[in-house]
């Protein structure tokens, strides 16, 4: 088990650099609240009417759970569990090891990974298997716009840089879903790309980055 990564890095922090690692005006907007409200119970309404056709087409297609369940790390470096719609083979964390990381850096991205039902490629193209996720904007874990949650093995080797992206809360979608996704492969690219949307943020900002967002899914310009 990874002790819990914030903790670690406040150890070895110089003041200067706890001084930074600070919330950001979004994380504290309550206008950014009240949209993340409306958005989320949007979201889980879309997710009830899909709910059954993407639960029994996952369950035709590979044998195991509906979702997949992780521990991701947002504000602040607070852990916290998100639920996808499962889009990988049940035991897809046992074979990572087999499947080559074509990003750099401190995130995991492969085009042709083996472990992706053919089912699960549907729903990452047109992102329905983020829809659970809707429930962790709901209760505050999350935000409609912001950046991408990392994973524990990821956040255990950040350095100071890093760690500002997490000044604001983890989104559904951000500049990073917009400006190229998944064939943004370059983890100081997604940072950079971070740390743009902190100095640009107002809360229109978000309003213009869920418009791209949704010009991007209909787009069908899919993850993987």
């Amino acid at each position: 088990m990874y002790q819990t990564p914030l903790s670690t890095v406040f150890e070895g922090a110089t003041s200067s650099w706890k001084s930074e690692l600070k919330p950001h005006p979004s994380a504290l907007s309550k206008f950014k609240r009240c949209l993340d409200i409306v958005g989320s119970l949007i979201g889980l309404l879309i997710l009830a009417i899909v709910f059954v056709p993407c639960a029994v087409a996952i369950k035709f297609n590979s044998p195991g759970s509906i979702f997949f369940v992780q521990e991701r790390y947002g504000l602040q470096g607070r852990p916290f569990r998100i639920r996808k719609f499962r889009s990988m083979v049940s035991e897809a964390e046992e074979l990572k090891s087999l499947v080559k990381n074509e990003a750099d850096g401190q995130f995991f991205k492969s085009k042709n990974d083996f472990r992706v039902t053919k089912v699960g490629r549907f729903l990452r193209s047109t992102s329905l298997d983020e829809l659970p996720q809707f429930w962790n904007v709901f209760v505050g874990e999350m935000s409609l716009v912001g950046t991408r949650p990392p994973t524990a093995d990821e956040v255990i080797n950040y350095s100071q840089r890093h760690w500002l992206r997490l000044n604001v809360k983890p989104g559904l979608t951000g500049e990073w879903q917009v400006s190229g996704r998944s064939h943004v492969k370059d983890f100081e690219q997604v940072v950079d790309l971070d740390l743009r949307y902190q100095k640009n943020w107002h809360p229109l900002y978000d309003l213009l980055l869920i418009a791209k967002t949704f010009i991007v899914i209909f787009g069908r310009v899919g993850a993987f």
